[in-house]
């Protein structure tokens, strides 16, 4: 090959790949207002970034695949743990950590603590944020995403949605363990049907107990988890 001929196919190469880039570039910008649902970005989505920034929030999390890998990514926070809890662990850490291996600051740079209304306005970025179209990033917390690999959490439920990946996205697995899969600050929740009954369940799931916050939930979501944590009696079937 020639000096010219290759010079060719570096300039006409590196052309095509420059005309690729505008085309995708301009397809993206395009998009963007869809997919971030522009129309719902409020002054109070802007002030809860602001303060979510003030705070160097990015400094431990990740959000939007920007940010530090020390704490949980929060793209998808509000989905997977809802605003009540929001508000309890930014509030109170210490009781709503106590026995969780993280650990979270109450006072920040300069010894300031986030107020009821800074926190208010950061649910609401964060519930902006949780609205955007990632492409289904991150992977953990794709709506879709099934539970572990075992058979037993590939058995659906009518509708199609399966029980224990409903308890994941909802955050419940964080602190629970269910079937030896979960976490242990909380109790384990294969013999919850015996100790309480499904009022109790549904009481407990909506308004807390104890260190445990109530969830922000649907009230088709609240009855599929009632309805199948009042079945665990403590054993595997």
């Amino acid at each position: 090959m020639s000096i010219k001929t290759a010079k060719i196919i570096f300039w006409v190469g590196s052309m095509i790949s420059m005309l690729i880039l505008i085309i995708l570039t301009f397809d993206s910008m395009g998009q963007m207002a869809v997919r971030t649902k522009e129309k719902n970005l409020s002054e109070e989505v802007v002030a809860g970034k602001k303060i979510f920034r003030k705070y160097n929030c990015n400094d431990c999390h990740t959000i939007l695949g920007i940010g530090g890998y020390y704490a949980p990514d929060l793209t998808r926070v509000y989905r997977r743990k809802g605003a009540k809890y929001i508000e309890s662990v930014i509030m109170d850490p210490e009781n709503t950590l106590k026995n969780s291996f993280r650990k979270m600051p109450k006072k920040y740079a300069g010894g300031y603590e986030v107020t009821p209304e800074e926190v208010k306005k950061m649910i609401t970025f964060f519930k902006w944020v949780d609205g955007i179209d990632t492409n289904n990033w991150p992977p953990q917390d794709h709506k879709e995403k099934t539970f572990g690999g075992n058979s037993f959490y590939q058995n659906n439920s009518a509708g199609g949605t399966n029980d224990l990946t409903l308890l994941k996205r909802k955050g419940c697995i964080d602190c629970h363990k269910i079937r030896g899969t979960g976490g242990t600050y909380g109790p384990a929740l294969d013999g919850v049907g015996s100790r309480f009954n499904l009022q109790e369940i549904r009481k407990i799931i909506k308004e807390g107990k104890g260190n445990m916050p109530g969830r922000d939930i649907s009230e088709e979501n609240l009855q599929t988890i009632g309805n199948f944590l009042i079945k665990q009696k403590g054993g595997q079937k």
